[in-house]
């Protein structure tokens, strides 16, 4: 493969990104098709909101932290795209925090390069941030956590993943995992976790001395320092971000922040099994019982993940996220952004080639997206009835995201983020001998 510069992709992400928001600009001012994302609009009025002082919760559908629109309030005095040159710049971040994980596990650089650009270069990525989705800020922050894990900061891996908890809900499902890792075999008091470093003929299971993730390691030693260090800093800045906002903004914060999400039912732009079940029954009561039963096969499908793979950190993070987003009964397309940051983790790890294995997966994935979108266009665009279609196209949907989910899962060859310090000690000690 023909070498490439880190530095020269990431400054050439960085134009790229602002062609696109000043094309946006363009695009928005003049055709009848916006760039700009919809949320983008809400985002800016719930900020504008809270620039005078109101609260952002005037703007309805305004379903986020106060800390987003906080972010944006400079929408209102600076320029009204302050906002999308912040999440590209977050985009960008994330290309570099990518980077910065896999030259940390000693990644070749030119397969680090190859992999960021998977990120950098994605179409559903370089232009979430450029239309005005803050899903890149979230991204930033989980890389941030899994770096701040790599290097041993608890205190801080904790007080950032409590604040990206409150700012947005679904990194709840990483904390098994990330309790899981903080094993006392691999983390110990006054020394960094030893990491695992890359290399091309990694085994398909666990070896001696890496087993230090196990359910029997957590159950035998669930109460240790780093975990409940860890449960506590994160769960008071999670409280305390959502205590000083229910002050502030009361029942409304409450319920359009956090607890919608938890009902949240959507009869239109849904990929979800559940769509058709959701608009059969839109407008009827439902009990909450019958709303968080769809949950279930979600937390499953998580629990059979995380005790199966937690130990190398990163894939399962990958694999929780697609089986997440694939079982939740709300899917936009700009979920899929949520894995396709842990994507270039796991790469440098994978043994499908890309021909055949894995252009097949990409396209039966990408078809079975634009099947959707096709009756998708027929009932937005075109009035047509074909509600029971769409529904189909949404199975068939998951169908492709569970055999690539698989697929994924049989061709990664294992490794574990850390080594036990006892293990990686007596390795020291015999090349010493």
């Amino acid at each position: 493969m023909p070498t490439i510069n880190f530095h020269s992709l990431l400054v050439f992400s960085v134009f790229f990104r602002v062609a696109l928001i000043l094309y946006g600009e363009w695009q928005d001012t003049h055709l009848e098709v916006r760039y700009t994302d919809v949320d983008y609009l809400v985002f800016s009025d719930a900020a504008s909101y809270m620039a005078v002082g109101d609260s952002p919760y005037k703007r309805t559908t305004y379903r986020y932290s106060p800390l987003l629109a906080f972010l944006l309030i400079p929408n209102s005095f600076i320029h009204r795209s302050w906002g999308k040159f912040l999440f590209s710049a977050s985009d960008i971040l994330v290309g570099y925090f990518i980077h910065y994980i896999l030259k940390k596990r000693k990644v070749p650089e030119n397969l680090s390069n190859y992999s960021v650009m998977t990120w950098l270069f994605n179409p559903f990525t370089f232009t979430i941030g450029t239309r005005g989705n803050c899903e890149p800020i979230v991204c930033a922050l989980v890389l941030w956590i899994i770096i701040c894990l790599m290097n041993g900061y608890v205190v801080q891996s904790a007080f950032w993943y409590g604040l990206v908890v409150h700012f947005r809900i679904y990194p709840i499902i990483y904390s098994i995992p990330i309790l899981l890792v903080l094993d006392p075999s691999c983390f110990q008091s006054g020394q960094k976790p030893v990491l695992r470093i890359w290399s091309a003929v990694e085994g398909d299971k666990p070896k001696d001395g890496d087993k230090c993730c196990s359910l029997y390691n957590l159950l035998k030693s669930i109460f240790t320092r780093d975990r409940l260090t860890f449960g506590l800093i994160s769960g008071g800045v999670f409280l305390l971000c959502t205590g000083l906002f229910y002050h502030l903004y009361g029942w409304e914060f409450l319920h359009e922040a956090l607890l919608y999400h938890l009902t949240r039912t959507d009869p239109r732009h849904n990929f979800s099994i559940y769509f058709y079940h959701i608009y059969l029954n839109y407008g009827n009561n439902t009990s909450m019982v019958e709303r968080l039963i769809s949950f279930l096969p979600q937390f499953v499908v998580q629990l059979v993940l995380i005790f199966s793979l937690a130990q190398d950190l990163p894939f399962c993070l990958f694999v929780q996220t697609v089986a997440f987003v694939a079982f939740n009964k709300v899917i936009t397309a700009q979920y899929f952004v949520w894995f396709f940051c842990l994507l270039p983790l796991i790469l440098p790890w994978s043994k499908m080639k890309l021909k055949w294995q894995g252009l097949s997966c990409i396209l039966l994935w990408i078809g079975a997206q634009t099947h959707w979108l096709l009756w998708g266009y027929l009932l937005e665009f075109k009035g047509k009835n074909v509600f029971l279609q769409l529904w189909a196209a949404g199975l068939l949907f998951l169908a492709a995201n569970v055999f690539v989910l698989v697929m994924t899962i049989r061709h990664h060859r294992y490794a574990s983020i850390f080594r036990s310090v006892e293990h990686a000690n007596s390795k020291n000690m015999a090349k010493l001998k």
